[in-house]
């Protein structure tokens, strides 16, 4: 029989605490309630109990069978006895919480992890859940946004009928001459900005749908070229499902639930409000303005003229109230897109 150690009982039944020993013997906990009306002495073979982890502060509890426990009385006692009599080990992660040390590096990695989710492992998983979407949500989604957009931003292009035709046909020609094999189905809308606000702007909506403000196209009178650089680029967004994929990093955990059990309603719902405040990330602009460029090159068109664009861009924004820190709430020329500088040297480099 080993040291005896005095501990609280509890039989499960009562909440009032009895005075017990305990021992070890023959690899079985021996329990003995002491005092007047003390239930029964018992055993508990050693293998079936999960001691309490050693703590810097609180109690020791454990758990018996059919309900009952001990409690610790000192808790400084029960854990050197529990650490001679049962042998128990700690493991790194008990020991590592008893310093400060410890928990500082554990905070820290768990900061890595979780920047490290959102930085890489949260794109990732974004692509693959996006191509479980079926591609009729995408086009709901749009439906429903460009209703939203119309009833608040949009209202009807002043563009003459004969300059939004030509721009539609020139550009069914270039992506028809980029993707012989076929491409995924577009479609190009005109549109005025409610108020000034909204500028030179594009923007591609779930489904195909690439929205052109008619201040775009007046930005660069004549220079057709760089129209077609923006649609190019707005493509790219719509093939590579660039919306739909912000749209599931946005609502991760419950668009994650949505395609485990096919419910599509509360994404559908929510996403017009989402896309207003959403921006591309910078690798998927870099996709796009890379879009842009294999776009004009199949129709023979010279990436420069997208630099051009970027240029009068930055004209522009300098004559805004605010002056370059003036944007518009969507589309090609704002949100977190990489800085012009550098889309203006990609674009001169893809000319040459």
């Amino acid at each position: 029989m080993s040291e005896a150690l005095e501990a609280r009982y509890f039989d499960g039944l009562s909440s009032r605490p009895q005075r017990a020993r305990l021992a070890i013997a023959e690899a079985r906990l021996q329990v003995t309630p002491l005092g007047d009306g003390a239930a029964a002495p018992f055993a508990v073979p050693l293998a079936g109990l999960r001691w309490p982890e050693r703590t810097r502060h609180g109690g020791r509890l454990l758990a018996l069978p059919g309900g009952a426990s001990l409690q610790a009385q000192d808790v400084a006692q029960w854990d050197a006895w529990v650490a001679q009599q049962v042998g128990a080990t700690e493991s790194r992660v008990v020991r590592a919480q008893q310093s400060w040390r410890g928990v500082a590096v554990g905070l820290l990695l768990l900061w890595a992890a979780v920047g490290a989710m959102y930085q890489w492992g949260l794109p990732w998983a974004a692509r693959g859940v996006t191509a479980l979407v079926p591609h009729r949500v995408d086009a709901l989604i749009g439906t429903r946004t460009l209703a939203q957009l119309d009833d608040t931003m949009l209202r009807p292009s002043a563009l003459p009928v004969a300059d939004q035709e030509r721009l539609r046909r020139a550009f069914t020609r270039m992506v028809e001459a980029a993707h012989p094999e076929g491409a995924p189905p577009w479609n190009l809308q005109f549109r005025q900005g409610r108020d000034k606000a909204l500028g030179p702007n594009a923007l591609a909506l779930p489904g195909g749908t690439i929205v052109l403000t008619d201040a775009l196209v007046q930005l660069l009178p004549g220079d057709d070229d760089a129209v077609l650089g923006v649609l190019a680029h707005e493509f790219g967004h719509v093939r590579l499902r660039h919306t739909m994929r912000q749209l599931v990093q946005a609502s991760a955990v419950g668009f994650a639930v949505s395609v485990a059990f096919g419910d599509f309603g509360t994404l559908i719902g929510t996403a017009p409000v989402l896309l207003a405040t959403l921006g591309y990330s910078r690798d998927a602009e870099r996709e796009a303005d890379g879009e842009s460029v294999r776009l004009m090159r199949a129709a023979g068109l010279s990436p420069r003229a997208m630099a051009g664009f970027f240029e009068a861009i930055e004209r522009w924004r300098g004559t805004q109230p605010g002056g370059r820190a003036q944007g518009g709430s969507i589309g090609l020329a704002f949100a977190t897109h990489p800085a012009t500088a550098e889309r203006i040297a990609f674009f001169k480099a893809a000319a040459e």
